[in-house]
């Protein structure tokens, strides 16, 4: 990424995060997250982010340490303020939390509320160039994350250099649309929001920002991805969204799979 496409971009993110109220000066802000926002500012996005981790824990994490039978050398892809590398962490893992943002509140920086309890490398780097060994990650995990690249097909062959030939990746909280058609409407809608909110469309860095089903099947193909699919059950009003926008003609919502690829050998 070049260098003044790459500082536009962070200027508008953390201009964009802060406004939103996200991180804290205060250590127990971070220690409860995903389950909990203490400052109750974005209580409703943190309970879905937490859904997804309880489940990502019992249903998927689980079986991939029972495959290996060992602690994972785990890459936290967009780790933000580094929660879920130190819930690895806890879990016995060795996580590595990358992120280009080192804000002290959303960022790597935010990382060192946990090092005195369980530490862990923070390192800043971008998803197209990861300062990784070959083969040597078991496990890689796009942490609401990966809707940020640019180019699908180049992250994750990055990230496939970076894995062992039994390794596996995870994408976690990136908006799937069934049809592309009704991401590229997400993406307008974004984009108007934020021109009307902060005077800018924040769209310096040409983010894809969704998949949808034809574009999984065809970075499969491509890639020699074999896709596994998780459906996490985020509650009857988070389900019946579908049926609601329907009613109102409005286009059709994401939906917030956990997607497991592994590549063929």
């Amino acid at each position: 990424m070049q260098a003044n496409v790459r500082q536009r971009f962070l200027d508008d993110y953390v201009k964009i995060r802060h406004a939103e109220g996200r991180g804290s000066r205060e250590s127990d802000y971070y220690f409860a997250l995903p389950y909990r926002d203490v400052t109750g500012r974005l209580q409703d996005q943190w309970t879905i982010r937490g859904k997804s981790y309880r489940y990502l824990e019992k249903r998927v994490l689980a079986a991939i340490e029972k495959q290996f039978g060992r602690p994972l050398r785990i890459a936290d892809l967009g780790a933000g303020n580094c929660w879920m590398s130190y819930r690895l962490a806890l879990r016995g893992h060795q996580p590595v939390a990358i992120d280009i943002l080192g804000d002290p509140l959303d960022g790597l920086a935010a990382g060192r509320h946990f090092q005195q309890v369980t530490p862990f490398l923070r390192v800043n780097a971008e998803f197209d160039d990861l300062p990784l060994a070959g083969n040597s990650l078991d496990l890689a995990i796009y942490n609401a994350s990966i809707h940020y690249s640019t180019d699908y097909r180049r992250t994750l062959a990055e990230v496939r250099r970076c894995l062992r030939p039994e390794g596996s990746f995870l994408i976690v909280d990136s908006p799937v649309y069934r049809r592309r058609e009704h991401g590229e409407m997400m993406r307008r809608e974004r984009h108007q929001q934020f021109q009307a909110t902060y005077g800018f469309a924040s769209d310096t860095l040409q983010s894809l920002e969704f998949f949808d089903e034809e574009m999984l099947a065809e970075l499969g193909r491509d890639l020699g991805i074999h896709w596994r699919i998780y459906r996490p059950w985020y509650g009857w009003q988070w389900a019946m969204r579908p049926w609601k926008a329907r009613w109102k003609g409005k286009r059709p919502p994401s939906r917030f799979w956990i997607l497991a690829g592994r590549f063929a050998s």
